[in-house]
């Protein structure tokens, strides 16, 4: 069964910082709950307390809160009102459709002097002849009874006749009391047949699989695919005999109830489990040695193939919280595969790359990955060009720092840029203002000839 842990109790309590001794209010309703405990003990301070729509079967490990004011245990299996004495501040009881038929069992609550409010409704009692006097003159501390104001005259004409009343009520318990013996009787043996009924079967089931003949073994798919069927048709069965099966609305129908639809959730969740386990044998090389491509996680990605620096860039688009330990990066010559948490992203490159020298790195703007390759096949690219420009750029500079007499701290290389060079419509202007550059022939020589000799020098 389950029962109130101190992880359940920390997680519902985050509007107090998940703090449990210092807690006034929690909320633990829906939580399928069927035995109530440790709440006394690490919620002392607790003034509301929820338990709606669980299993508990009895009030319980509450007598300690000595200030709770509020108790709602509606839609559980509660059959009688008790432990409450020890709750001196409790002003509002909600019992709602629960199973109470022990209607006496309401004079526990005359020691909780504050109580204003009792909701009662749903329950087998309220059905019995004389119940609403019987409650208002046995509690009368009451202002509100399931919701209706109790009047004074009502309450001095149910004190008149409450012997009367009082009798008439224990009478209709015993019967209620022996009518719920045969309940719960009827219940254990309907859970005994369905028990055995279930190891028959197991037992079938186990008795037909287990002899192995080698001519079933070809058609094993055909064979598994008609299990699975006949495996749906006996759950389709066994679902409508149980919703349809006449049941009395009692505590244990309805445990079981909950119990047989976790069952066939649990059941459902396995076949998911198994399921995905088989769906994770991915196709990534075909049987003829074909790579394909794949992308299991379905991420964004783009592959740049950078001729300048002779290399291929893949940037994946991995998300930006993702750990770095969840990444798996495998370069191969002809293709690239990438496991993000265990699923598989692979890639035909265009060309054959380098895989020792290929690196990968997390962005730090974007997060993704970026995995750069250089090419197996070496471009020898034209030096010259650059050096030229180079050598252009140089004596244009040097040129400028004669005629200026400043230092250049920046050198740009105007063949990277597709931005138009500002040094140059510099330098034509200043060409321009100064004259011809051929005026000075003496230095231009000369840097050209340093240049020159530079360039040229056998021994470098």
């Amino acid at each position: 069964f389950i029962s109130v842990t101190e992880d359940l109790v920390r997680r519902r309590a985050e509007h107090n910082n998940c703090e449990i001794f210092s807690l006034e209010e929690i909320s633990l309703h829906q939580q399928e709950i069927e035995k109530l405990e440790h709440l006394d003990k690490w919620c002392r301070d607790l003034k509301i307390l929820y338990l709606q729509n669980n299993l508990i079967p009895k009030i319980e490990n509450v007598g300690k809160l000595k200030k709770l004011e509020y108790l709602n245990v509606a839609l559980n299996n509660i059959e009688r009102i008790e432990n409450l004495e020890g709750c001196e501040e409790l002003k509002k009881l909600d019992l709602t459709a629960n199973f109470i038929g022990e209607l006496s069992s309401i004079e526990s609550l005359k020691c909780n002097i504050h109580l204003k409010e009792l909701f009662l409704m749903g329950n087998p009692c309220t059905e019995f002849d004389g119940y609403r006097q019987f409650v208002v003159a046995t509690l009368q501390q009451l202002k509100y009874l399931d919701s209706k104001e109790i009047e004074r005259s009502e309450r001095i004409k149910a004190l008149q006749n409450y012997p009367e009343v009082k009798w008439k009520i224990r009478e209709q318990e015993q019967a209620y009391l022996l009518k719920r013996a045969r309940e719960k009787e009827e219940a254990q043996r309907r859970m005994q047949e369905r028990k055995d009924e279930k190891r028959k079967q197991m037992d079938s089931k186990l008795g037909f699989d287990s002899p192995d003949s080698p001519q079933e073994k070809p058609n094993q798919a055909e064979g598994d695919g008609e299990q699975e069927r006949c495996r749906t048709v006996e759950n389709d069965d066994e679902d409508r005999k149980f919703w349809e099966e006449p049941t009395p609305y009692t505590p244990e129908s309805r445990l079981e109830t909950h119990r047989y639809i976790e069952e066939k959730r649990r059941a459902k969740d396995t076949i998911r489990e198994s399921k995905k386990r088989e769906k994770t044998a991915w196709t990534l090389v075909t049987a003829e040695g074909k790579v394909l491509n794949v992308n299991v996680p379905k991420l964004h990605f783009s592959l740049k193939d950078d001729e300048e620096n002779n290399q291929i860039i893949l940037d994946l688009g991995v998300y930006r919280h993702l750990d770095t330990s969840l990444l798996d990066v495998d370069v191969q010559p002809t293709y690239i595969r990438v496991l993000v948490k265990g699923k598989p992203f692979q890639l035909v490159l265009p060309e054959e790359v380098k895989p020792d020298s290929s690196s990968a790195k997390r962005s730090q703007t974007t997060g993704h990955l970026v995995v750069t390759m250089p090419k197996a096949k070496e471009i020898i690219l034209a030096k010259q060009k650059v050096s030229a420009s180079i050598k252009h750029s140089d004596c244009n500079t040097q040129q400028k720092n004669t005629r200026s007499g400043q230092v250049e701290k920046l050198e740009v290389d105007p063949s990277k840029y597709s931005f138009p060079d500002v040094t140059k419509i510099i330098q034509e202007k200043e060409r321009t203002g100064q004259g011809p550059i051929k005026l000075q022939p003496q230095k231009v020589t000369e840097v050209k000839k340093s240049c020159v000799d530079f360039e040229n020098n056998e021994d470098v």
